[in-house]
């Protein structure tokens, strides 16, 4: 008998203890069992990253999102599904108006054991001012995304950021006790020669470092054509100057790691255009206005946010969420040339939270 409630055991003890609950596992038509969710807490974000986002970006309202209250809520019907690691993503997460009251009621979901992991994907203009308070919910490991230590470079890719306010911000994480992996999105002519400098720095400075593909997601002001940095191109040039051994080392995510010999430090490449990764996606994301996206590169979606304004309790939810899982495809379709202009996925990257 496996119970949340005490009752008679398999000995005939009866017992006012509580045994640990399993959840019911989410299986999706390939036999993956979905058991990370990513929620994007806010499509704003204080940066504009020329990869991302257009620089004249119209957001939704403030009204079409979902409270802290049903953002919660919706969260926690997935751990209750079989989540164990929840992300929040943005936009900037942290830019959202009450945001640690969130985190910290989300935070309850580790402290019960049902989840493993609570974690955010961030820009860090934010993390001087919350990082203490994060490390105190029990956030454990932040990604941070970087993607130039050249000051100019930052502020043009990032058209509005600051690299000293983001670095402050990784330190001061590092201070609370988080572990910060560095994401960066390799891009052809701006951060390509850039990248072994930010291996050694990132390695010398206690973080692992991933590497992106461009991903062709939203209308942006630049062609991703001239953008594209192929990751085994990249990964063939850093063998030149690096040893590189593959190791077996998860997050959880879609990256693949290597260990840098010269470094001692770890080296992560997510791939989505070179190699596809898909075939072990455990991930589901959910967007601020409540819609369930089974596949980042894929336009199909599920609205969760009627059945979770239309009752009290979860069983709609839950129903609309099974239907969902249900049809969760193999993959997606990126493709990046010169004959497809336009993207494969007309939301932005901000919208979804990557």
């Amino acid at each position: 008998m496996n119970e949340a409630h005490g009752g008679r055991n398999l000995l005939g003890v009866t017992s006012d203890i509580a045994l640990p609950r399993t959840p019911p596992e989410m299986i999706d038509p390939f036999g993956r069992a979905i058991t990370y969710l990513r929620v994007s807490v806010t499509d704003r974000c204080d940066f504009r990253c020329v990869y991302c986002m257009a620089e004249d970006m119209t957001f939704l309202p403030k009204r079409d999102l979902l409270t802290l209250e049903e953002l919660d809520r919706l969260a926690s019907a997935f751990v209750d599904k079989g989540v164990r690691r929840l992300r929040l993503t943005g936009g900037e997460p942290l830019v959202r108006k009450n945001i640690m009251h969130l985190i910290a009621s989300l935070s309850r979901h580790l402290q019960s054991g049902a989840l493993d992991e609570l974690t955010l994907t961030t820009n860090g203009s934010q993390l001087q001012r919350y990082a203490a308070e994060l490390a105190g919910h029990g956030v454990k490991r932040l990604n941070v995304s970087l993607d130039t230590l050249d000051p100019d470079k930052f502020r043009a890719i990032t058209r509005w950021g600051e690299l000293d306010r983001v670095l402050q911000g990784i330190r001061a994480a590092q201070s609370a006790g988080i572990k910060v992996k560095l994401n960066a999105v390799a891009l052809k002519g701006f951060n390509d020669l850039e990248i072994p400098e930010m291996i050694r720095w990132a390695h010398g400075e206690g973080m692992d470092l991933t590497l992106i593909e461009t991903m062709p997601m939203g209308e942006i002001d630049e062609d991703r054509t001239d953008q594209y940095l192929p990751l085994s191109q990249v990964r063939s040039d850093l063998e030149q100057r690096f040893t590189l051994s593959d190791n077996d080392y998860k997050t959880g995510g879609p990256a693949r790691y290597v260990t840098i010999a010269e470094t001692g430090g770890r080296l992560g490449f997510i791939t989505p255009m070179t190699h596809n990764f898909c075939e072990s996606c455990n991930r589901v994301r959910v967007t601020c206005t409540g819609t369930l996206y089974m596949c980042l590169g894929q336009e199909d979606a599920a609205d969760l946010r009627a059945p979770l304004r239309a009752s009290e309790g979860d069983e709609l939810l839950s129903q609309a969420i099974d239907e969902a899982i249900g049809r969760k495809p193999k993959g997606h379709d990126f493709i990046i040339d010169r004959a497809t202009r336009r993207p494969a996925v007309s939301r932005h990257m901000s919208v979804t939270g990557g």
